[in-house]
């Protein structure tokens, strides 16, 4: 009885004293279930590395460049805190309000990449402690003289392994590539029709209410920025902003070309038209300030259906980035505030877009993604009525259901499918150290 119990306090609190080491024959584990105090950078380049050995040398490295980073981001928001309790103000966010705003949004930076740091080494800690006990586990199913303790051993072991496995997988995740978008963060949606006329116009307005319907069954706020038709009532363009949990990752991959095929109403032969779809991630303070020095206003008479207030006051508004020269002008509300507000806020999409692209292009890989490269000029999907069949054409994926489809339903198997899809790929870049 006494050797059961020395097999479950060492499979669980070797590390803990000097006594449990010499109760066992394994040796203790050097994580402690106390806080880590902090570390200098530099002594963690000096520390030799702690084997991880189911990991390709290409994550091992990428660990200890993620341990070290940690200590680096603590040394910094330490040094902030010091420096702020030296004059007296206690709040670190004081000694940069006579400085500038970069400054502010670097410390909320920093603050953020230290809670999502700080995540990875618990990570990485608790999966040092489970493979010491499969070790530990593994040892005692084949040495052990006593044939019950080697028996219960055995059976603790597959169990401790596949703990070991998915603490495996939340590490290599955690490792993964993030994109610009976070889960919570909105996005703003575009849909303009493209080559095919009229019929374009009409398909546009069915992918645009498609991501209306969507959005709604995720319970996602749905707020149409602007909306331009034709006089068959079709959609030119349009613009909305999607807000809620998650939109972001399963709307990315939307942007390029949606190509339609099917016979109109009016012609008995098969039409081919398209529609193009952009969908920018919403700039975050933190991530992006757009200066109001660089907008050019201007303010004019709208057009089109609207009653008397059309033509009578100058409601609608352009607004110009003039550093790019992108240029976004909404009309579509009766006041002028109200457009300039949905306005400067396609605009910071747009600008923010731009910017994330030149940092994309500065990089030095220029591999080809499976799940393609997201440029507009792509076509990625096909809509085949007459066959009643969607067709991803970047991972081959094919499904019946165009009604499904048009109403929003089949569109979630599509995003689950393009996310696998990419997170494979990264993975597999990962492992090779691509990334």
């Amino acid at each position: 009885m006494q050797r059961m119990v020395r097999i479950g306090c060492c499979a669980t609190n070797r590390q803990a004293t000097a006594r449990t080491a010499n109760t066992c024959t394994s040796p203790p584990s050097t994580t402690s279930t106390r806080r880590r105090p902090l570390l200098h950078a530099s002594s963690l380049l000096r520390a030799p590395r702690r084997p991880l050995s189911t990991f390709t040398p290409a994550v091992l490295t990428r660990l200890d460049q993620m341990r070290v980073r940690h200590a680096q981001v603590e040394d910094e928001l330490n040094s902030l805190h010091t420096a702020a309790s030296a004059d007296g103000s206690g709040q670190p966010q004081q000694q940069y309000q006579s400085g500038s705003q970069s400054a502010v949004m670097r410390l909320a930076a920093l603050s953020k990449e230290l809670a999502e740091l700080s995540e990875l080494v618990d990570l990485i800690e608790e999966l040092e402690k489970h493979r010491a006990d499969v070790r530990f586990l593994e040892d005692t199913a084949k040495g052990d003289p006593d044939p019950e303790m080697a028996a219960m051993a055995k059976e603790d072991v597959a169990s401790a392994r596949n703990a070991v496995v998915a603490l495996e997988e939340r590490v290599l995740r955690r490792l993964l590539p993030k994109d610009a978008g976070d889960d919570d963060r909105g996005v703003i949606l575009e849909v303009r029709a493209g080559t095919g006329g009229d019929e374009a116009s009409l398909f546009a307005g069915e992918v645009f209410g498609m991501y209306e319907r969507f959005a709604a069954a995720q319970k996602w706020r749905f707020e149409i920025l602007s909306a331009s038709k034709n006089e068959f009532g079709g959609l030119k363009e349009a613009a909305a902003a999607v807000q809620g949990h998650l939109a972001y990752p399963a709307l990315k991959f939307e942007s390029g070309v949606h190509r339609v095929q099917r016979v109109p109403v009016n012609d008995s032969r098969l039409h081919t038209s398209a529609a193009t779809v952009a969908v920018l991630p919403e700039p975050q303070e933190v991530d992006f300030k757009l200066d109001t020095r660089d907008l050019k206003f201007d303010v004019y008479r709208a057009s089109g259906a609207g009653g008397q207030h059309v033509n009578t006051t100058e409601s609608a508004v352009r607004v110009t980035h003039v550093p790019s020269g992108i240029v976004v002008a909404i009309q579509d509300e009766r006041s002028q505030h109200k457009n300039k507000d949905k306005a400067i806020k396609i605009l910071r999409a747009r600008v923010y877009e731009r910017e994330q692209a030149k940092v994309m292009a500065a990089q030095a890989s220029t591999r080809k993604s499976q799940v393609g490269s997201g440029d507009r000029s792509e076509r990625i999907r096909t809509y085949n009525f007459a066959q009643d069949r969607v067709t991803d054409h970047r991972i081959s994926l094919s499904k019946h259901g165009i009604d499904r489809m048009m109403g929003g339903e089949l569109l979630k198997e599509f995003s689950e499918a393009l996310q696998s899809a990419e997170e494979a790929e990264k993975l597999r870049q990962l492992l090779k150290g691509e990334v």
